[in-house]
């Protein structure tokens, strides 16, 4: 028996670990070089513990630079590989995809320049050179401190830090994290701490970002004036996006209780999705930070190996799930971010389609078949969100390939039929 394991974030990384103490076959798929997912990328300690853990055991075995494509029938799943296009089969199967930002689109927001919140952070520990250039982090949510931080501590001159929540939904935020997650604040004060002399601004929302051939400016909206900023980069995030779609592809149950982009796959209390052998863990079954990620993954890897769930760690994921929640009560998008895509804002950067064009259409599949937005290189991954957040529309559904591929890698295997609309 092979429990295979899509991804090798913290959840993926718990999930081996509990699945292959227990003597289970395990192999972990992950498109990254090195383990940690988005949240441990460049080096974090924490994914090198695991990494020390996992690499005794001979029957558990990581492979990089690998993306799961298509399904290749039932129990096997079309691989893309540095070596070629490769079938893997699975007994069980543990999806641990994490989660992509969201990003909303305004004016200029495809500037050479301007990028996400998390990816700049991303950008950062990879080794892009920030020092010495002028950094503009905005939008809402706890991940805007974290990357000004990461960019403050690569030499970047963090000009400023834009919250578009007010100073009143943050201090009701502070208040809860001071009575039920006090570990939580200590984080953010540690942040606060490591940003002081940096502006941050409640209450402030991008209007604009200026340049030409690259970013020169950002222009913020704050308490009723606009102002401008010059920078080199501007950091853009308004929280994260579940990566449902290898696990929507093989008929895993998933929900939108918000309505804002949010759709996660259900799963039970231990992590098992409505697929039979197939479980999920971490961002994809919605969005709770690292510990609701190490103790889903540790669930699901105890799970698939057929092994009773402690007490404990069905305790610590109950908490973060709660914080979960915490996070997307505080953070929810704000109805007035709608106002900052104007009619001739392109919402589909990959087709070149802009908000007026999209205006016209009732649903996402009008609009698709109309304008081709959703069907460049991101295949809807950040348009579909925004659509959904901007008009209402249901996200676009997910169709094999998952993830822009060759034609030589899908003729490698006969194709399994789907249904649903392919276009």
């Amino acid at each position: 028996m092979t429990i295979v394991i899509v991804g090798a974030g913290p959840a993926g990384l718990a999930a081996a670990d509990a699945a292959s103490a227990a003597g289970q076959d395990v192999v972990v798929l992950d498109e990254n070089p090195a383990p940690g997912g988005q949240i441990w990328r460049g080096g974090s300690p924490a994914a090198a513990a695991y990494a020390r853990r996992l690499a005794p055991r001979a029957h558990c075995r990581t492979e990089h630079g690998v993306r799961v494509v298509a399904l290749a029938g039932p129990n096997r799943l079309l691989l893309e590989t540095a070596s070629g296009p490769r079938i893997q089969p699975w007994t069980k199967l543990i999806l641990c995809g994490g989660a992509r930002e969201l990003l909303l689109p305004f004016c200029g927001w495809t500037l050479p320049g301007v990028t996400g919140a998390g990816g700049l952070q991303a950008l950062a520990k990879g080794g892009l050179p920030l020092r010495g250039k002028r950094v503009v982090v905005a939008g809402s949510g706890p991940l805007l401190l974290a990357s000004a931080a990461t960019a403050r501590a690569a030499g970047a001159d963090v000009v400023a830090v834009a919250e578009a929540r007010g100073s009143a939904d943050l201090l009701r935020f502070g208040a809860t994290l001071a009575l039920r997650y006090p570990a939580k604040l200590a984080q953010a004060a540690g942040l606060m701490l490591r940003l002081r002399g940096v502006p941050y601004l409640r209450g402030a929302n991008v209007v604009e970002a200026l340049g030409e051939r690259a970013l020169r400016a950002v222009v913020l909206e704050h308490k009723g004036r606009r102002r401008e900023l010059a920078c080199d980069y501007l950091a853009a995030g308004f929280g994260l996006v579940p990566n449902v779609e290898l696990g929507t592809l093989l008929g895993c149950a998933s929900a939108n209780p918000g309505g804002t982009g949010m759709t996660a796959l259900v799963v039970d209390r231990e992590q098992r999705t409505s697929v039979p052998g197939v479980w999920a863990a971490g961002e994809c079954t919605g969005i709770g930070g690292v510990d609701k990620s190490l103790a889903e993954g540790e669930i699901a890897g105890r799970a698939a190996a057929g092994l009773p769930i402690p007490p404990d760690a069905l305790k610590r994921c109950g908490q973060a799930c709660s914080f979960g929640k915490l996070l997307a009560r505080s953070f929810a998008l704000l109805p007035a971010l709608r106002a900052l895509c104007r009619p001739s804002t392109l919402v589909c950067r990959c087709e070149d389609v802009s908000a007026a064009r999209l205006a016209a259409f009732p649903d996402w599949r009008s609009a698709k078949l109309q304008t081709r937005a959703g069907m460049g290189p991101c295949q809807g991954r950040v348009c579909g969100s925004a659509c959904e957040f901007l008009y209402g529309w249901e996200a676009p559904p997910a169709h094999p390939p998952i993830f822009p591929t060759t034609a030589a890698t899908l003729a490698s295997v006969a194709a399994p039929a789907t249904n649903g609309d392919a276009t």
